[in-house]
């Protein structure tokens, strides 16, 4: 790749940590349809795994997920089991209006510089953020974004 081409492909984000600027891979048309297509249930046992391994449990990982997308346990069940892809799963969900608030670096993607048109890989990365804090252990309130 070209520095010209590798230039259009990226954003630059500064570094809330060394106030530089650093370059951010850009969402593309591709890789939203790649995320599109995966099935959920075979993820979820990676997002499972991933939350255990830090002492966190299933029920915690399903209240972080229902959170954001108001599903039901059952509906979520559906998917868990296999039942649906990511397009289908955000498609499906009504995503909490706090989730405005989820913020950060994820896959060396910066959730809010995710723009409109990628709302579905926007929302993935939402979701994996708010996995991350779980495992990291951060207090459930926090994770949940609540105003008390």
């Amino acid at each position: 790749m070209s520095n010209s081409s590798l230039r259009e492909a990226t954003v630059h984000s500064r570094d809330r940590c060394t106030n530089k600027f650093k370059v951010m891979p850009e969402v593309t048309a591709e890789k939203n349809e790649q995320i599109a297509k995966m099935n959920f249930g075979s993820i979820y046992p990676h997002y499972l795994n991933r939350i255990e391994k830090h002492g966190r449990t299933k029920e915690e990982l399903d209240r972080v997920i229902l959170w954001l997308t108001g599903y039901d346990q059952n509906k979520l069940e559906s998917f868990i089991t296999g039942n649906g892809t990511f397009r289908d799963f955000f498609k499906g969900a009504r995503v909490h209006q706090n989730a405005h608030m989820i913020k950060g670096v994820v896959c060396g993607y910066r959730i809010e510089e995710i723009p409109e048109e990628f709302a579905l890989y926007r929302d993935c990365r939402r979701m994996e953020k708010l996995i991350d804090e779980l495992a990291k252990d951060r207090k459930m309130e926090k994770i949940l974004r609540s105003s008390s």
